[in-house]
């Protein structure tokens, strides 16, 4: 029967179980990926796990978010994560150079490979032919490990491309269009493989922006096929070697199938506060803006840069913005140097910051109270830029330019000037003897550990009875921005889980860790729609677990957030019916008997709230494996049981 190419990827690494969507399967892994803002705390999962060194075909350790040296704190984890990667035999690349997404793209993507990263964008290596997949910390480091990755099969949705894309719109402007049609829950639990005639004018660079926005989407993973556009990228980084030939068979079939008519498609915009939110340019045209950001893991590449450098030429921005240039790779930042195209930017008035995640993530770049700034990053959720009432719009690098030059949202369609012509070169530096490589015989090395870092906490299992207060009852789509935020005052305290915790929702009840401390006992958190959306960030359960949550109650839960609760103890469940939603009130106090014992397939989990003497009903999609885990209190409980070996 003719498979399509997400299929045949999964069969390729299949472990245990089969492609029937819902259904628990394991998937072996050839590479992992971490970042510093994650990678701390998996380095120290690893650590615990007690193994000499990794087991992958390939690790690698990126420093992109936490580059900002305000204090010891980030300067300190850095020289931790080298002596990590040393000890474990990872690859290590150093602050400065790049974002990690495009960075192991160009140094080593595979087509046919599968990708495990504890950064939720990981899925941009689909842009390669990878199934890439963005996951918990706790899930990498068992990877790592040389351990199965555990997910539900997810549904396949293929979306044709047909067409051309007109002048002015770019790789942005379709993922966009996704969002518009499918909101960031119209991917939970598939995956998007995209096929078609339109694919033949994407290069790899464009599909990646497509991939990486995959997870705004909800989606388990983004697959494009390996074909010529890839091995052209390829050749680029001096690793043709590296190709095979990826493609569905004649005839597959999906399980959902969505068109685009790229041709047809127009400048689009993402208003705040949801990537979702996407309306026409030309709808939001006129509107004053403060701030205009290119850049970040969504739109990484050359023409990213190259485009607006050559729609400036000779111009200046307006002089009420802020024109942010955040290159994504040092091979990057050495290309546009060198083609005349950084200093075009310069002299439109651009302000160069270093090479990394930046204001992506909070870390510097953050936005004036009140005023609109224009990005070409992935998420714009509340607060995420760094700025509490932030007003972050997300668009292409072409909408982006257009408007810091005139100083308000403009159609770039309006651009007084023919579309820039932009061609790839045919090959770029090897960025690979940037980075600290794996000695091949393992070598001994002591942990680099500076006061920041702190041992995991150690975690019980759930009680026999759990009756607590519901602590915090949030609204729709809270992110783990909103749960735990980043940004320059937080993030570099990742290693320390008794300090981040202090910022545990502090975005929603600046009072929660005062009212946690002061409780100090078990609680709930009830939730909404999508609730976890977002960033892979593990803190978001971890520190909510340290503080005493034991069981989150939501109308759903975004993919990547429910498991970071089952790997460290919290018992995530579904309301069956919505509308009890209302009946349960903050400080309400739940109770649930055996909560491990009513955890049977099929059967739903009794809720009494005992404030109102009412009993709920609410379900669960736990697998046998995951309510071992909660059992046992989390993922390193139950590695620890199960193989006594690496302990």
């Amino acid at each position: 029967m003719p498979k399509n190419l997400a299929q045949k990827l999964i069969e390729s690494h299949l472990e245990s179980g089969d492609l029937e969507p819902g259904r628990p399967i394991e998937l072996r892994i050839d590479q992992t990926l971490t970042q510093d803002a994650t990678g701390t705390m998996v380095m120290l999962e690893f650590e615990a796990l007690g193994l000499p060194r990794v087991k992958t075909e390939l690790s690698a350790q990126y420093v992109d978010h936490n580059l900002l040296q305000t204090d010891y704190k980030n300067a300190d984890d850095h020289l931790f994560l080298s002596s990590a990667c040393r000890k474990f035999g990872l690859w290590y690349s150093r602050p400065g150079n790049g974002v990690s997404h495009p960075v192991h793209m160009s140094c080593f993507g595979i087509p046919g490979k599968t990708l495990l990263g504890s950064d939720s964008h990981t899925c941009a290596a689909g842009s390669l032919g990878m199934l890439a997949i963005g996951a918990g910390g706790l899930q990498v480091a068992l990877a790592m490990a040389g351990m199965p990755f555990s997910v539900t099969m997810p549904k396949i949705m293929g979306v044709k491309l047909e067409g051309e894309l007109p002048p002015w719109v770019s790789a942005k402007d379709i993922i966009l269009e996704m969002l518009r049609r499918h909101s960031v829950k119209g991917g939970v639990n598939k995956i998007i493989e995209y096929y078609g005639p339109g694919l033949k004018n994407l290069t790899a660079m464009d599909r990646h922006v497509i991939a990486n926005m995959g997870q705004e989407l909800g989606a388990t993973s983004t697959v494009f096929p390996a074909d010529e556009a890839v091995r052209a990228f390829l050749r680029q980084q001096q690793r043709e070697k590296d190709f095979v030939e990826l493609q569905a068979d004649d005839g597959a079939s999906y399980d959902e199938n969505e068109s685009i008519d790229l041709s047809s498609l127009e400048p689009l915009i993402a208003c705040p506060s949801s990537p979702d939110n996407v309306v026409p340019v030309s709808e939001v045209a006129g509107r004053p803006i403060y701030q205009s950001y290119i850049g970040s893991s969504a739109n990484p590449g050359l023409r990213d840069f190259v485009v607006p450098a050559r729609m400036v030429k000779g111009r200046q921005v307006d002089d009420r913005v802020s024109f942010d240039i955040n290159p994504t790779s040092r091979q990057l930042l050495e290309e546009i140097s060198r083609t005349g195209d950084l200093a075009r930017l310069l002299e439109a008035g651009a302000r160069l910051h270093q090479t990394g995640c930046g204001g992506c993530i909070g870390m510097g770049q953050a936005p004036a109270s009140g005023q609109i700034s224009l990005r070409t990053v992935p998420r714009n959720f509340p607060g995420r830029s760094g700025t509490k009432e932030d007003q972050v719009y997300l668009c292409s690098p072409e909408t982006a330019t257009v408007s810091a030059l005139r100083g308000e949202i403009t159609d770039p369609r309006d651009m007084d000037m023919d579309y820039p012509q932009f061609s790839e070169p045919d090959e770029l530096p090897d960025m690979r003897p940037l980075l600290q490589e794996p000695q091949e015989i393992p070598v001994e090395v002591e942990l680099v550990k500076g006061p920041n870092i702190q041992p995991l906490p150690d975690f019980d299992g759930l009680p026999d009875k759990l009756v607590a207060p519901v602590l915090l009852k949030t609204g729709d789509n809270v992110s783990t921005d909103e749960i735990l935020p980043a940004g320059a005052e937080i993030l570099p305290l990742r290693s320390n889980i008794p300090e981040i915790s202090r910022y545990t929702f502090c975005r929603l009840d600046e009072q929660y860790y005062d009212r946690a401390m002061e409780l100090d006992g078990d609680s709930y958190v009830v939730g909404g729609e999508n609730y976890g959306q977002g960033s892979s960030r593990e803190h978001a359960a971890i520190a909510p677990r340290y503080l005493g949550v034991r069981c989150v109650i939501a109308k759903s839960m975004a993919r990547i957030h429910r498991r970071n609760l089952i790997n460290f103890g919290v018992l995530p469940l579904l309301f069956e019916n919505a509308g009890d939603y209302d009946l349960i009130e903050q400080d309400a106090e739940l109770e649930i008997d055996d909560p491990v014992g009513q955890l049977e397939p099929g059967k739903p989990v009794e809720v009494k709230i005992t404030s109102s003497g009412e009993t709920i009903k609410v379900r669960h999609d736990l697998s046998g494996e995951e309510i071992e885990t909660l059992r046992l209190g989390g993922l390193i409980n139950k590695t620890r049981k199960e193989h006594p070996d690496i302990d």
